[in-house]
């Protein structure tokens, strides 16, 4: 997880980097008609690029697909492998999230690995824990899950089902339906952790458009909300990680890494 640090609020990202953090669930597209096939790859790396995910059952620990008040659990339906994990036919019009936790896995990371991705994710409490403590020059353990929303659309028909809350430890909501956004266009996300707007925490946002990405760096209000501007058409995703002491004595941490990805036309 070494990568280079960027303080810039809005940068042309093209940096390769030695790590991978943000994990997000890819479709085939964002837009469909009733009666379609979506097709749902999971996806692991940087600049909203990323490599396939070499997926194995036991790391899924929840896959549900919504629908206003309705929820099917997919976790059955997952393939192995580096792509096309998940197929489902679309049977009804409006706007769908697809929702996936994993589960907890464990990382090792030298102290210098480790103190640069406190510091590129934004983590200095954790920092500051280490330097008081002491231990900044130590390698560090951690346990770390990932749970990660997709926004799609089926038909002209939009709903409310973007702002439904799962109950994840760390969670992120737009304000107004994605689908109905316009170039040009303000939303707003609140970032939950443990169902509590969570301040003062660094939430990337994402785009994919002309093979370029753009990368905005904002930190949450008191009321744990930021604000973006839709810039561009293509590929969005809001991407957020919080970090706390480890109740597992095998590790002195867990993170919980959050995603929400969209698209725009």
């Amino acid at each position: 997880m070494n990568k280079k640090t960027w303080i810039t609020t809005f940068l042309l990202t093209v940096l390769t980097f030695a790590g991978a953090h943000e994990f997000w669930l890819h479709p085939s597209r964002f837009f469909f008609e009733r009666g379609e096939k979506a097709v749902i790859s999971f996806k692991v790396g940087e600049n909203f690029i990323g490599e396939p995910w070499d997926l194995k059952k036991n790391r899924v620990e929840k896959l549900e697909l919504h629908q206003l008040s309705n929820s099917i659990n997919l976790t059955d339906s997952v393939k192995e492998g580096d792509k096309e994990n998940l197929t489902f036919t679309l049977k009804e019009e409006g706007t769908l999230l697809l929702t996936m936790q994993s589960n907890n896995a464990f990382i090792e990371l030298d102290a210098e690995k480790f103190n640069a991705y406190l510091k590129e994710d934004g983590l200095e409490e954790v920092l500051e824990h280490r330097i008081k403590t002491n231990t900044n020059s130590n390698a560090a353990k951690e346990f770390y899950s990932r749970y990660t929303k997709l926004l799609a659309q089926v038909g002209d028909k939009k709903d409310d089902t973007f702002k439904k809350v799962v109950g994840f430890p760390i969670e992120i909501i737009p304000d107004r339906n994605p689908y109905s956004l316009q170039i040009g266009d303000p939303i707003k996300f609140k970032i939950l952790a443990k169902g509590k707007p969570l301040f003062g925490v660094k939430v990337k946002v994402w785009n994919r458009f002309d093979n370029r990405t753009t990368i905005q760096n904002i930190h949450t209000e008191k009321d744990g909300t930021i604000e973006a501007r839709i810039s561009n058409p293509g590929p969005w995703m809001v991407s957020v990680v919080q970090m706390e002491q480890s109740k597992n004595p095998e590790a002195e941490w867990q993170s919980y890494w959050g995603s929400l990805v969209f698209g725009v036309k």
